[in-house]
């Protein structure tokens, strides 16, 4: 018979989507037998196969929640599905320590590999968190204030790795731990609503090579991006009335005046037609990566064992376009 179980209901509250308790636990049972046997190393080609597998076996109506954003992120940008399985009371502390990465196979990063596999293919960069497909967004001592995902003051709108010839398209984030105040927001804007407060033209110096983007500092100085120069490049792409961006405040110049107006106004923009997610636990947010920004509200950290932890992923639609950046064809961009 078919399952008629109303395994996502809406939920205007939170979350976009909330996972009905039993298919929770049909996700936590998949995951898990992804956490035994002899491969279970989350970088290794053969537990990616089977995590690759595995998607297949997820709730047909989680399943079709990813597949339809994938076809059409919406006006946001953004999906947010709650209830996911992170087992709280088997998590050991919170990281704290720069760089803090996930290689062994646990709930969390399978779940959040199987959504990767499923939206696409799972990537990362070597000069990021080590080349790591399943990586910790966690406060570090000493950090607070470093524009990154170690640090807790305010963090400001980007889409991931802008700078790179070869971004992701995809950034998914889950929620194991919440800030101990409830106050840290991942805060998204999507073009599709920003795009209608630009003045003509402002649109049309956004789609100008007339902005450098540089590497993040969580990449580090000096990091190479597979070309010889970093080139100018527009913020905006594509079709006039739907584009992509590739911009980050932080680190995006403008070269021209109309330029640096026009970057302004943008960002006004996405200020006016943001959305904060403040996380719980299972909270699992996609973030379309080529048109929407994101950033985060500041949070107090108290490096006890129990402060905020979202683990983050990056997916691409297309492997194979970023191949000769890619060793042995892994999912590791070296360059």
């Amino acid at each position: 018979m078919p399952d008629t179980t109303p395994a996502i209901t809406p939920n205007t509250a939170a979350a976009d989507w909330q996972l009905a308790p039993a298919h929770a636990d049909a996700c936590a049972k998949l995951a898990r037998t992804l956490c035994t046997g002899g491969h279970d190393q989350v970088d290794s080609p053969q537990w990616l196969a089977q995590a690759r597998d595995a998607w297949d076996d997820l709730p047909l109506p989680l399943r079709r929640a990813l597949r339809r954003f994938r076809r059409h992120s919406g006006p946001h940008g953004t999906l947010m599905i709650g209830g996911l399985p992170v087992d709280q009371a088997a998590l050991p502390p919170t990281p704290a320590v720069a760089g803090s990465v996930q290689r062994q196979a646990t709930v969390p990063a399978a779940l959040l590999t199987m959504v990767a596999c499923g939206l696409g293919e799972p990537l990362a960069y070597l000069a990021e968190k080590s080349g790591a497909l399943v990586q910790d967004v966690v406060p570090v001592p000493g950090q607070e204030t470093f524009h990154g995902n170690a640090g807790s003051v305010p963090l400001s709108f980007h889409t991931e790795n802008g700078f790179h010839p070869h971004p992701p398209d995809y950034v998914i984030f889950l929620c194991l731990r919440a800030d101990h105040d409830q106050v840290a927001g991942l805060r998204t804007a999507g073009i599709r609503r920003a795009l209608q407060l630009l003045t003509p033209a402002s649109r049309q110096t956004l789609f100008a090579p007339e902005f450098i983007t540089t590497p993040p500092p969580s990449f580090g100085p000096g990091t190479a991006t597979g070309e010889p120069d970093i080139k100018p490049r527009p913020v905006l792409s594509g079709a006039a009335d739907d584009p992509d961006i590739r911009m980050a405040q932080l680190v995006t110049t403008p070269l021209t005046p109309r330029a640096t107006e026009a970057l302004t106004e943008f960002g006004r923009a996405c200020e006016a037609t943001a959305r904060t997610l403040r996380l719980t636990p299972g909270d699992l947010v996609i973030i379309d990566n080529r048109v929407t920004v994101h950033g985060r509200t500041a949070f107090q950290p108290r490096y006890d064992g129990a402060d905020r932890w979202l683990q983050r992923t990056y997916v691409t639609t297309d492997l194979r376009r970023s191949r000769d950046h890619r060793p042995h064809d892994g999912h590791v961009l070296a360059r």
